[in-house]
């Protein structure tokens, strides 16, 4: 079973990481990991997950052990974690969206549209595309 997982920026900067509250999984239970990074709400998260397979042990209850998860950034938490690879200002020659509104995102001041969101994306999966045919003579 594939369980889409949300990387999304808080106003004060942590990252929270969690199932996808629009879709309904029926495992009954639900995982959450923070961190003032990426990397380390996803740590937590697995750690939330192995406390969640001992919880399960101790109660005598069979655990499901066919879980993947997909993960899945709101777009601050993405510019947050690429942000010393990605520059706004390359993100904006890509996108055609202005690096100053992309900063309003990064900061939480504005929050993007669903066509914006997907305007990133699309972007980001065509830049993404060129790169995986590149070759060097």
């Amino acid at each position: 079973m594939k369980v889409d997982v949300l990387i999304e920026k808080g106003l004060d900067g942590t990252f929270d990481v969690h199932f996808d509250p629009d879709k309904e999984y029926n495992l009954g239970f639900g995982l959450l990991g923070q961190g003032n990074t990426i990397d380390e709400a996803i740590e937590d998260f697995y750690l939330s997950l192995s406390e969640m397979k001992e919880l399960y042990k101790e109660r005598n209850k069979e655990f499901p052990e066919n879980i993947e998860f997909g993960f899945k950034y709101d777009v601050p938490s993405f510019l947050a974690h690429y942000k010393s690879i990605i520059t706004l200002t390359g993100l904006g020659k890509l996108t055609g969206i202005n690096p100053k509104q992309l900063n309003h995102y990064v900061t939480g001041v504005r929050k993007p549209s669903a066509k914006t969101v997907e305007k990133i994306e699309k972007s980001l999966q065509t830049f993404g595309k060129e790169l995986s045919q590149l070759e060097f003579a």
